[in-house]
C-alpha cells in the first residue's frame, strides 16, 4: 500500500494549468534562443487513486502523481525531441539542449514541422470535462467491497471472484508551439469495475462489468455493477461449441466498437503512407450500406474525447467520416497528411467522439430481428491482417434461435474479410455503450464464417 500527497482541488487545477503554461512559454523561449526555427512543448500532470479488493479483502491501494514535459525542436526539416519529469531549471535547460543536439544530427524530412499556422485553434473552450471526485482511499475501498459483495450475493453459482476496483483520475495538459498557440485542457475520469467467476472446477466461467464516466454522478451504482457482473458470469455456464458454417453474427455494443476501431486503423495516415492498409486510395469508395454513417463530433459535453484542438493545436471540427456508406476522408495529423499530399484533418493524437448511426431498435429487438445466429459478447486474439483486411478472432457469446438466446457458446472462431463485413452490415442498434468515445450500438453482420466443431 502506498500513499502520496492528496490530489489538487477543483480550484487548484486552474493555478496548476497556469504554472504549466508558464513552463511551456519558458521552454519555447529557450528553443528560440538555441536557434530552432520551430518548436513545440507538451506539459502534463496527472493525479490518480486506484484500489482493488478480492474476496472481501483489500488487495492494493495506489495513489499516483505523475508529470511530464516533452520538447520538440525543428531546425529547418530536421527534428529532435527530448523529455523530462524534472521541473528544475537545469533539467529544463538540459532537455532543450538534448532535443537540439538530436535535431542537428538527424537527416532532413520534408514532411516534418508544425501544422500550418492558419490552422491553429482560436476558440478555446471546455466541454464540461472537469469533475473531480471527492473520494479518499477508505471510501473507495468501501465502494469496491460493496460492489463485489453485491455480485457474490446475486447468484449462488458465483463461486469465486477476480475482484472489484475503483479508480479516479485527474489530468491537466498544456500544448504550446512557436506559432504563438497555447492551449490548456483538464479532464477527469472515474471507474467502478467487478469480475466474477461462476461454477466450479473445469466448468468455471469468468465475466464482469464496469462503469466509467467523466463525472462520478454519471456512474452506475456499485451494487448494480456487481450484480450485472454476476449475471454475465452465470449466463456463460455450460457453454457449447457450434458446427462450422456461415451464420449471421450480432456483435454486442461493447465489442461492436472494435469493428469501428479496425476501420480507423485502416484509414489512419500512418498506415496509409506506409501502404500497410487494405483501404489505401479508398476515399470516395462505398464501404458500407447506403444508410450507414459515422460522424465525428469533438464538441460533446462530457465527451471522452471532446476538445477544441488536436495534439498539434489544430482547430477541431465536426465532420463526416462515413456518409451514406461512402468514406469521406482519412484520419490525419500534419505529418501523415504531408506524406500523402493532403491536409491534416485535425486528428493528430487520434479521433474525437464518433457517432455511428442506428437504423434499428434496442438490443432485444436486434436479437429478435436476427432470428437465428451467433451473438458475440467477447473477442479474443488479434487475428486481423491490416494489409488484406482478413479477419479471424476467437469469440464467445450465445446462440440465438427463433429470436431468443438459447445457450452459451465458447471455443469458436469467427472469420471474414473486413471489407465484406462492412458491406454486409444489416443493422446498428440504439443500445449505445456510453463507456467510450466511439458511440456505437450492437452491429449485425449478415453472414460470417463460424468455425467450431
Amino acid at each position: 500500500m502506498s500513499t502520496t500527497a492528496s490530489v489538487p482541488t477543483r480550484d487548484e487545477s486552474v493555478a496548476r494549468l497556469g504554472q504549466l503554461s508558464d513552463i511551456a512559454r519558458e521552454l519555447l523561449d529557450r528553443c528560440r534562443a538555441a536557434g530552432a526555427s520551430q518548436a513545440e512543448v507538451s506539459c502534463s500532470q496527472e493525479h490518480g487513486l486506484n484500489v482493488n479488493v478480492r474476496m472481501g479483502a483489500v488487495e492494493t491501494v495506489e495513489s499516483t502523481r505523475d508529470r511530464g514535459i516533452a520538447v520538440t525542436v525543428y531546425f529547418g526539416k530536421r527534428k529532435g525531441s527530448a523529455s523530462t519529469a524534472d521541473l528544475r531549471d537545469e533539467s529544463l535547460a538540459s532537455t532543450v539542449e538534448q532535443a537540439c543536439a538530436i535535431a542537428r544530427h538527424t537527416e532532413d524530412d520534408v514532411a516534418s514541422g508544425l501544422a500550418e499556422r492558419e490552422l491553429m485553434a482560436q476558440d478555446l473552450r471546455e466541454f464540461d470535462g472537469w469533475h473531480p471526485w471527492d473520494v479518499d482511499a477508505d471510501r473507495a475501498l468501501d465502494i469496491a467491497l460493496a460492489c463485489e459483495q453485491a455480485g457474490r450475493e446475486q447468484d449462488a453459482r458465483i463461486e469465486n471472484s477476480d475482484g472489484a476496483s475503483v479508480g479516479s483520475s485527474e489530468s491537466l495538459g498544456v500544448y504550446a508551439n512557436s506559432h504563438g498557440f497555447l492551449g490548456a485542457e483538464r479532464s477527469t475520469q472515474h471507474t467502478i469495475g467487478c469480475a466474477l467467476i461462476a461454477g466450479k472446477g473445469d466448468q468455471m466461467q469468468r465475466d464482469g462489468w464496469y462503469t466509467t464516466a467523466i463525472s462520478a454522478d454519471d456512474l452506475e451504482s456499485a451494487v448494480s455493477v456487481g450484480r450485472r457482473a454476476a449475471e454475465r458470469a452465470a449466463s456463460r455456464l455450460a457453454p457449447r461449441s457450434l458446427p462450422t458454417g456461415e451464420v449471421p453474427v450480432l456483435f454486442e455494443a461493447e465489442v461492436a466498437r472494435s469493428l469501428v476501431g479496425h476501420l480507423l486503423g485502416a484509414v489512419s495516415g500512418g498506415a496509409l503512407y506506409r501502404r500497410a492498409s487494405f483501404l489505401v486510395d479508398s476515399v470516395g469508395t462505398q464501404l458500407f450500406p447506403d444508410w450507414f454513417s459515422i460522424e465525428e463530433d469533438p464538441f460533446i459535453a462530457r465527451g471522452f474525447r471532446s476538445a477544441s484542438f488536436d495534439s498539434e493545436g489544430v482547430a477541431t471540427r465536426a465532420s463526416s467520416l462515413i456518409d451514406r456508406g461512402v468514406l469521406q476522408r482519412y484520419v490525419l495529423g500534419s505529418y501523415s497528411a504531408r506524406k500523402l499530399g493532403l491536409q491534416t484533418t485535425a486528428n493528430a493524437g487520434g479521433v474525437h467522439n464518433l457517432r455511428i448511426k442506428a437504423n434499428a431498435g434496442n438490443f432485444d429487438s436486434m436479437v429478435r430481428g436476427m432470428s437465428r445466429g451467433l451473438l458475440v459478447t467477447e473477442l479474443m486474439g488479434q487475428g486481423v491482417n491490416a494489409v488484406t483486411g482478413d479477419y479471424s478472432r476467437g469469440a464467445a457469446g450465445f446462440w440465438v434461435e427463433e429470436g431468443e438466446v438459447k445457450f452459451a457458446v465458447d471455443g469458436i472462431t469467427i472469420a471474414g474479410n473486413l471489407k465484406k463485413m462492412f458491406s454486409a452490415i444489416e443493422a446498428v442498434g440504439t443500445d449505445v455503450d456510453p463507456r467510450s468515445h466511439i458511440r456505437c450500438g450492437s452491429i449485425l453482420v449478415g453472414r460470417m464464417t463460424v468455425a467450431g466443431e
